[in-house]
């Protein structure tokens, strides 16, 4: 048919059968060859987030799209958002594309998260010395923390991975366990137990063992063939590098902190302009972090809290107490501000952060102060305390020298030539002077 197809072309247009548009032709469908059939590979090394749950979606989109051979997710995760995990997991179960998870390299893990992820993909293969469980889900985003809301959470996530675990023919009484009890195992342990399907040390063993398995597809039964297959790797483009940075909880923190330090540094030194476009720009960044990680509401009232410590500590004498109490304060609000403990700031931030930060506010507010009380030096308010000497009597408008310069003053009392007087006031351009006391 497609032979036909050109012959025809050829009697139309009067041309060589090597027509660009022919040539263009056969390259579009070479191509269509070429990518079809292929093995395409992702890695996801980090927390689950909607960040990563997009990157996952959007490359099992692409796979069926292009009808590729196989879809390899390579994983190595603590865990992370369950509305994320959902999200790919409902990717996953549509079976439209094989996916086998590869929880590697040596020394990785698949928990809490990745146990869900990877009951859902339709093959699960394990690197050496890697282990897999502890996915008992800890505050799953709601504000309530009852006993009642928490069974309820917890029972959710049975029944999913359950109903993951009958469709791809899992361990699903394990799969109860490492939600409830939050129970892991290695590699070996989970390839006794039926949790994965095959341990592979490295790319080219995974694709020998993954060669002629069989897997479920909504279109049927399709058996694997990935010997000599090009692998296409997809890694994350540099707009999801960049919002996958933002959404990891200790640079979101650092974002936040930066923020709120650029903008207190431009409220006291108006005009300063880059501490505060820089701050600005810092918070925003961290507004779109903290929208999409499981925030504690309590963590940020106690940084705010701590904020107002250090502020207070320049107007209070409190012997260094206030100091204290922020820097507890930020410390606990710190730890406090994720609910999932996946998702986290690390106590080696935490610790030069508040200290940091502390140590700039107490610095700023204490120059801000020095400088709104300390003796003007310079205009006409510059001059009031300065000494002079009459030059011509006052009764009570006369002149004064002060600095080498004659201005006008005026006293109170009658000044007599020659008399040393000191400034008290400026009015206009004239000097309010009185008799310096010996």
């Amino acid at each position: 048919m497609a032979k036909k197809t050109v012959v025809q072309l050829n009697e139309r247009s009067g041309k060589n059968r090597f027509h660009p548009l022919w040539i263009l032709m056969g390259l579009t469908v070479l191509f269509a060859e070429v990518r079809a059939g292929d093995i395409h590979w992702i890695q996801v090394d980090g927390p689950i987030t909607p960040v990563t749950a997009k990157y996952i979606i959007d490359a099992v989109d692409r796979a069926a799209k292009e009808d590729a051979e196989l879809l390899i997710i390579q994983m190595d995760t603590p865990g992370g958002l369950m509305q994320s995990t959902w999200s790919i997991n409902k990717a996953l179960l549509a079976d439209e594309v094989p996916v086998a998870v590869y929880i590697a390299p040596s020394g990785g893990r698949a928990a809490s998260a990745g146990v869900f992820i990877s009951y859902a993909a339709h093959i699960v293969a394990m690197a050496p010395s890697t282990n897999i469980g502890s996915a008992h889900p800890v505050s799953m985003g709601g504000q309530d923390t009852s006993k009642v809301m928490t069974e309820k959470v917890v029972n959710d996530a049975v029944a999913h991975i359950r109903g993951a675990a009958a469709k791809r023919g899992r361990n699903a009484d394990w799969a109860e366990k490492a939600v409830q009890q939050s129970v892991s195992i290695t590699e070996t342990e989970a390839l006794k137990l039926g949790v994965a399907d095959l341990i592979a040390a490295n790319t080219d063993d995974l694709l020998k063992q993954l060669n002629g398995r069989t897997v479920e597809l909504k279109e049927g039964k399709k058996s694997l063939d990935t010997r000599g297959k090009p692998i296409m790797r997809f890694p994350m483009s540099w707009r999801y590098r960049i919002l996958d940075k933002i959404s990891d909880p200790n640079i979101a923190y650092l974002l936040m902190l930066a923020g709120i330090m650029g903008i207190f540094f431009e409220l006291q030194n108006p005009g300063a302009i880059f501490p505060g476009a820089l701050g600005g720009i810092s918070l925003v960044l961290a507004f779109f972090a903290l929208q999409v990680l499981p925030i504690n509401a309590s963590g940020i009232l106690l940084i705010l809290l701590a904020i107002v410590f250090f502020i207070l500590e320049i107007n209070i004498a409190s012997y260094g107490l206030l100091t204290i109490g922020g820097i507890v304060s930020m410390t606990l609000g710190s730890l406090m501000l994720f609910r999932t403990p996946a998702l986290r700031v690390s106590l080696a931030i935490i610790i030069p952060a508040v200290l940091v930060t502390a140590a700039f506010f107490i610095f700023a507010i204490g120059m801000a102060l020095r400088a709104r009380m300390s003796k003007a030096t310079t205009g006409t308010q510059g001059i009031i305390g300065e000494k002079g000497e009459i030059i011509r009597a006052c009764r009570p408008e006369g002149q004064v020298a002060v600095h080498g310069e004659i201005w006008k003053a005026v006293s109170e009392k009658p000044l007599k030539k020659g008399e040393k007087v000191e400034v008290v006031a400026v009015e206009g351009m004239v000097l309010k002077v009185k008799r310096l006391k010996e």
